[in-house]
């Protein structure tokens, strides 16, 4: 983007940059309202968290009751277990979104703030190239997700088998999380093909709620790298102040900006390392589940389609839990840079006061805030490489207590 380009309105690019977060959440009723959103706007969100909560409620329920009371067959217990677990993820993520609404609101007026007061166009250009990676993260995230579970669940219900129940063959709907039969009977017409479409219809309800996580953290992060970079280009900046007023009052707004970021970044941890926790060791676990499914599958009558559906679904996980790992690693470093371009900068050269002032900034940006699973872990890419290697740890001792 050229400096001769026009450049978008604060209100434009601020809804540009949020646009998809907004796109997720709002069908689940998990994007935040506010004190001017219209009384009919928050009914309806209302009624669709209610409706979210049935769908999801309607497979978790029967499916726990299938596996404990009704499924005799561990290999059957365990191909339902790992589909159980994501729901059950979403479930509790749907929870902390709506719980933290107020952090997701206040963190979306920060982002339009930042864009109100970015007056400079290369400020403005660094903030949109920011704002475009957060959207291109939130976007693969929504085409693994929705592509992997979506399709397996369709796929999986839309190839009925054939059950032999006494002496008569009876066609059965084979749902990625089984039933109940006490609740719903797959054999029967149209029962089958009304959970299948519930089901279906819960999987984009989760399927949602996971993306929408992901895209916050993902928006956000990129948000405050952006911001971290600009705070930089100032530092930069500093020498080529001549006069000693303009110099003091630029450091003045560094400091004051830097601040403001940093709070940004603490907002941020407090919104999402509820969501980081449940998500990095579900999808860990989900990890070891589908490496399992994909190993006996070679050896059943699994189709090549229901195979490639398990791959994509390993994909998105995995890159759900580096996706995390990453812009932790990324906010954490650039927080760091911040110091050390203060320290690079000639700063010899600039008065007395302003040098003596830069101390301030390196010491803080020494203290960095991390990004952190439920305070926990940090997330790093060091993290996802145990994350990865304890899912092949949990997978090699499934496999020996299920061969013996």
């Amino acid at each position: 983007m050229n400096v001769s380009e026009p450049v978008m309105s604060h209100h434009d690019a601020s809804d540009y940059s949020t646009q998809l977060n907004r796109w997720f959440l709002k069908p689940v009723g998990a994007w935040p309202s506010s004190a001017s959103t219209p009384v009919r706007e928050k009914v309806i969100s209302t009624i669709l968290i209610i409706v979210c909560y049935s769908l999801i409620a309607y497979t978790v329920i029967p499916c726990i009751l299938n596996i404990l009371f009704e499924e005799t067959d561990v290999q059957k217990k365990l191909k339902a277990v790992g589909p159980l677990s994501h729901w059950c993820m979403s479930g509790m993520n749907y929870f902390s979104l709506l719980f933290r609404s107020r952090d997701i609101h206040r963190c979306v007026e920060h982002i339009r703030t930042d864009w109100r007061t970015m007056t400079e166009i290369a400020d403005r250009q660094v903030m949109l190239k920011y704002a475009k990676v957060g959207r291109f993260v939130a976007g693969l995230c929504a085409i693994f997700m929705h592509g992997g579970v979506f399709s397996h669940t369709v796929l999986q219900g839309a190839t009925p088998k054939f059950e032999y129940i006494g002496n008569v063959s009876v066609k059965v709907r084979v749902l990625l999380c089984p039933s109940y039969s006490k609740f719903v009977d797959t054999t029967q017409s149209p029962a089958g093909e009304i959970a299948l479409a519930l089901q279906i219809i819960s999987s984009i309800v989760v399927n949602s709620i996971t993306v929408g996580a992901c895209s916050l953290a993902a928006v956000f992060a990129m948000h405050a790298c952006g911001q971290l970079n600009i705070l930089m280009r100032w530092l930069n900046k500093l020498n080529d102040r001549k006069q000693q007023e303009t110099v003091q009052q630029q450091m003045a707004i560094i400091v004051e900006h830097h601040l403001r970021v940093l709070s940004f970044v603490t907002q941020m941890e407090a919104l999402l390392n509820q969501i980081c926790f449940v998500e990095l060791l579900g999808c860990t676990f989900n990890l070891c589940m589908i490496g399992y499914y994909v190993i006996t599958g070679w050896n059943t009558v699994e189709t090549a389609m229901t195979i490639a559906c398990m791959m994509i679904v390993y994909i998105s996980m995995t890159f759900n839990i580096f996706i995390f790992c990453y812009i932790g690693e990324t906010v954490t470093e650039q927080c760091k840079q911040v110091g050390e371009i203060a320290y690079m900068i000639n700063w010899y050269r600039l008065p007395y006061k302003t040098a003596r002032g830069l101390i301030l900034i390196i010491s803080r940006s020494s203290s960095v805030i991390k990004l952190t699973a439920g305070k926990l872990f940090h997330l790093s890419i060091a993290t996802f490489g145990d994350m990865i290697r304890s899912s092949m740890i949990y997978l090699n001792m499934l496999r020996t207590m299920t061969a013996s």
